[in-house]
């Protein structure tokens, strides 16, 4: 995969009130329109920024894909707040197409651990209301929400699962140190079991709910019990990333799962298959 210079471009692309969402642009130089993504960063919905991104979204600019890094809202302003925000970004991005060197059709969306939940979910509903709530000024052309593909790394696919895991693990004997502030985290920005429920990529496909299944890769560290785990209430042999493969699949929609080692993941083990992936699935 030839190597691309690129440049960098701080933006406030949202706000809230008296609050500025910051966005980060990485343009690739040379001959477009390249395919652009916009960035999604974990922190188990309460944590973290743009700058958690900075490794796959370099990544990503040096294979030629455009990239926008967000800040959204999180934490206290609980779900679903997080997708109004993504939601709009992928919007902002078509709208800005041609600053960014792409199109409005060449648009992808990607994120790690809660933020590939985020982005997956993003994809599925990208016409919810809920989710759509936030209008582009009058002057923007009009688009949507809309996918080409997704690029989950170690998504916490299943918010439910993750909690119940947790606290079962904390109420064991010996409570692991992976637990750490996870409930706390669940507690603050779900709220409810319901919601945790309700935004669940996994239920929302076992449950039949009609949504959109753009092509998308999981990636996987092993070992990594925090995301590659047996959903303690489900009756299955899977472990949850190839329980959400095969849902998917059965929904019409392609996905590959690949799994990288744990110790090396957040580098070039992640972001180069995810790049050669959004190669494939997104072109001019």
């Amino acid at each position: 995969m030839a190597s691309h210079e690129y440049t960098t471009q701080d933006v406030e692309y949202l706000r809230h009130g008296d609050r500025k969402f910051m966005a980060r642009l990485f343009k690739p130089q040379g001959k477009g329109p390249f395919p652009a993504i916009v960035e999604v960063h974990g922190g188990a919905w309460c944590n973290g920024d743009l700058n958690e991104c900075r490794i796959y979204a370099e990544g990503f600019a040096r294979a030629g894909l455009a990239v926008m890094a967000i800040d959204f809202r999180h934490a206290e302003d609980g779900y679903p707040t997080s997708l109004a925000d993504i939601n709009y970004a992928i919007r902002w991005v078509k709208a800005h197409a041609s600053e960014l060197n792409t199109r409005a059709d060449l648009v992808g969306v990607a994120g790690q651990s809660s933020g590939g939940h985020l982005s997956m979910l993003a994809a599925m509903r990208p016409n919810d209301p809920r989710y759509a709530a936030i209008q582009l000024p009058s002057s923007a052309p009009a688009v949507d929400a809309t996918v080409r593909a997704v690029a989950m790394l170690w998504p916490v696919i299943n918010p439910l699962s993750r909690y119940r895991h947790a606290l079962k693990a904390r109420d064991s004997a010996n409570p692991p140190a992976w637990v750490g502030s996870i409930p706390q985290r669940h507690d603050t920005y779900w709220k409810t079991e319901a919601a945790m429920a309700e935004g669940n990529p996994i239920s929302i496909l076992e449950k039949g709910e009609k949504v959109l299944t753009p092509p998308a890769i999981w990636i996987q560290g092993q070992p990594d019990i925090v995301h590659d785990y047996h959903d303690p209430d489900y009756a299955g042999p899977e472990h949850e990333p190839q329980r959400f493969v095969n849902n998917y699949r059965k929904a019409g929609g392609e996905i590959d799962l690949l799994y990288v080692d744990n110790a090396k993941k957040q580098g070039p083990g992640s972001f180069e298959p995810a790049a050669a992936f959004f190669h494939r699935y997104i072109k001019a």
